[in-house]
Formats: structure tokens, sequence, C-alpha cells
């Protein structure tokens, strides 16, 4: 097998990867917006939710379209290398140049308007601790999706325990927090305030959330980094296979 054999073969398999991964994103997405009923409840949000948050929940949108731009991607590069098409390989580098771009201005605009995110997360977290106070202990799913981030993050509430005074678990079980804002998982006592007070506070949901970024960042960035790189191989690829169809054909 030549270089260019290798080079169709590599194309072929990397671009085949992605129109697979395409594929499974594309029907997470489905998935989500069918049955988003569950994370609309569990994030507290109404017609009448901050215009930044409506974007947050828009999650399916998103999954479709990143899946839907990865099968298009797949497709050109694999049928681009198969079939030695010229007009695919040049549409294949033109959208990875562009995705490549779009990746590069949001690096940039995420370090510039840092403050504005951090206002977005904030508004988030007002939101969320409105809908603990609403609807857990009332609605199965969302003290189902509580229950199950509390225990996997090992955290409680969204700041702290006090995000569930005065919700309906808390009124209807004698003024007790969820089992979970207890730091000891194993007791047979209540998880009241007395329980709480004797014991290290565990930390919000929020918190949990910000440190588990905060401690792989440096993974994050390797990723970003990773990906950036296998773009520009692709493009670059696709560029030689370019030429050397071009000459071939000449």
């Amino acid at each position: 097998m030549g270089c260019f054999g290798f080079l169709k073969f590599m194309m072929f398999v990397f671009n085949g990867i992605i129109f697979l991964a395409g594929a499974v994103i594309l029907g997470v997405g489905i998935w989500v917006k069918v049955d988003s009923g569950s994370i609309l409840g569990f994030l507290g949000m109404t017609e009448n939710a901050p215009a930044e948050l409506s974007q947050v929940l828009n999650v399916g949108y998103l999954l479709i379209a990143v899946g839907a731009l990865l099968i298009i991607i797949g497709f050109l590069g694999c049928c681009g290398a198969i079939r030695e098409s010229k007009c695919m390989l040049l549409l294949f580098f033109i959208i990875i140049l562009l995705v490549f771009l779009v990746e590069v201005a949001g690096a940039v605009v995420i370090l510039v308007f840092r403050p504005l995110a951090e206002d977005v997360f904030r508004r988030f977290g007002t939101a969320a601790v409105a809908s603990i106070k609403k609807d857990y202990g009332k609605n199965p799913d969302v003290t189902g999706l509580w229950d199950t981030t509390m225990s996997t993050l090992k955290c409680c509430g969204i700041y702290n325990s006090s995000n569930f005074v005065d919700s309906p678990y808390y009124v209807d079980n004698n003024n007790q927090y969820p089992p979970p804002c207890c730091p000891d998982a194993n007791t047979k006592k209540p998880c009241n305030q007395t329980v709480i007070d004797n014991f290290t506070a565990i930390p919000g949901c929020f918190v949990k959330f910000t440190q588990l970024i905060d401690d792989n960042t440096v993974v994050i960035i390797a990723v970003a980094l990773g990906i950036a790189a296998l773009e520009l191989c692709a493009m670059t690829v696709s560029m030689i296979l370019y030429c050397k169809i071009g000459s071939r054909s000449a």
C-alpha cells in the first residue's frame, strides 16, 4: 500500500468514526428533545426565565446540530477519499476549517466575556434554588434528579442545605433535610439541623461542580488541543489527497 492508499484508508477510518459518533449524538439530541420535560422541571425554568438561561435549556438542539454536522463531515470525508472526489474533499476541508475558526473564536469569547458567563451561572443557581423550594419532595422527576445528582457528587442543594428549607420535602418530613445532606450516610438519625450542625457541612452542588471543572482544567485543555490537532491533521490530509487526485487526473 503506497502513501496515497494509506492516506485514503486512514481518511476513511477516521471519518467513519466521526460519522458513527455523529449518529449517536444526533440520536441523543432527539431523545433529549422528546423527553425534555424532566430536564425543564429539574432546572426550574418557566416561560419568564432569563434569555441566557433559556439558551442553556436548548441542549437538545445543540446535540442535534453537532450530530448532524459530524454526520456531514464524516460522509464527505469517507466518500471523498474512497471515490477520490475533489469536490467532496474540498467541502470537507472548508467545513473543518470553519469549525476550527469557530472554536478559536469561542475560546477567545469565553476568555474575554468570562464575567458574563459567571452571571449566567449565578442566575442558573437562583432558578435551581427556586425549583427545589417549589418541587423537591412533590415532583418525582425533580426529586429523583436532585437525589441522583447529590448522591453522585456528594453535595447538598445548590449552595448548601438551607436551599431545602420550606420545600415540600422539608415541610412534610418535620423539618428534615434529604439524606445526602447528612455527612454520615449510615446514620439512623433523621437528617435535621441538629445533625448537620454537629458535622462539617457538605458543600453545595454548584461548588462541587465548579471544583470538578477546576480539578480537570488540564484534562479539558489537553482534550481541546487534541481536537484542534486532529482538525489540523484532517485538513492537511484532505488537501494532500485533493492535490494528488488533481495531479493524477491532469
